[in-house]
């Protein structure tokens, strides 16, 4: 019933295969699955792991979320296909000692989010990220950076022949102006850490941005959410910005 009802469907096929491990390997089956490639047929990776029979190896159904994604990969409308994006995510560290840093709650889920959706529209994606615990998506292009400084000559080199840039990344405003070689040791009197002004990435990009580049940025308040979402809009030169009230 199932091999006549697939052979009738014109849709896209998704198999996800399960199974022993040696079966799995199998030529029989490896032929087969190669014959079902070249018809058009998309395979999901079985996992590696601990199997149902007692084996360990290759044949374990893969990740619910990983079929899933596999499905709205396959679902997705490819409108974006031959756009370049560059999406920023997560926080910075701007480095007071060899062991402190001043960083801030960003965990980065929006932007990381936000590329694996423009990838799965098709579009080449380079991810422009802080230090985070999320796993970086398919097809996207991750560039890993620290600082203030490391996120703005990343997104500078990467921003010339981009289609579209979305700043997600909460960005350090201030870092200190001297970073100490050895750690700060604790004294029984009050310490004070001198800051200066980090690079204004966003504003940078707005200042630079060639016809046709579409720049979005966020805006978090606590307060005048609007209002100070409107100015942002408006002195940076953005297309859009995205406000988001913290409380």
């Amino acid at each position: 019933m199932l091999s006549t009802t697939i052979m009738a469907a014109e849709c896209t096929k998704l198999v996800a295969p399960a199974m022993n491990t040696r079966m799995y390997h199998n030529r029989i089956v490896q032929d087969n699955i190669a014959k079902l490639k070249g018809y058009g047929y998309e395979f999901i990776a079985p996992a590696s792991g601990h199997l149902a029979c007692g084996d360990n190896g290759d044949g374990k159904l893969a990740d619910v979320n990983v079929i899933f994604d596999s499905i709205v990969k396959s679902l997705a409308e490819k409108d974006l296909i031959g756009k370049k994006f560059v999406i920023t995510a997560g926080p910075t560290r701007e480095a007071i000692d060899p062991v402190r840093f001043i960083s801030n709650r960003s965990t980065g889920k929006m932007g990381y989010a936000l590329a694996k959706r423009a990838a799965l529209r098709g579009a080449d994606v380079v991810l422009i990220s802080g230090p985070v615990s999320i796993a970086p998506p398919d097809n996207v292009k991750v560039v890993n950076i620290e600082s203030a400084e490391d996120m703005f000559n990343a997104v500078v080199k990467e921003s010339e022949d981009a289609d579209v840039i979305i700043k997600s990344a909460a960005v350090a405003d201030y870092r200190p102006v001297t970073v100490s070689d050895e750690k700060i040791k604790k004294k029984d009197d009050d310490m004070s850490i001198a800051l200066e002004r980090t690079d204004d990435i966003l504003k940078y990009l707005g200042e630079h941005k060639p016809d046709g580049q579409v720049l979005g940025g966020f805006s978090m308040e606590t307060q005048n959410m609007i209002g100070n979402s409107r100015v942002k809009l408006t002195r940076k030169n953005l297309d859009m910005v995205a406000a988001n009230n913290v409380k």
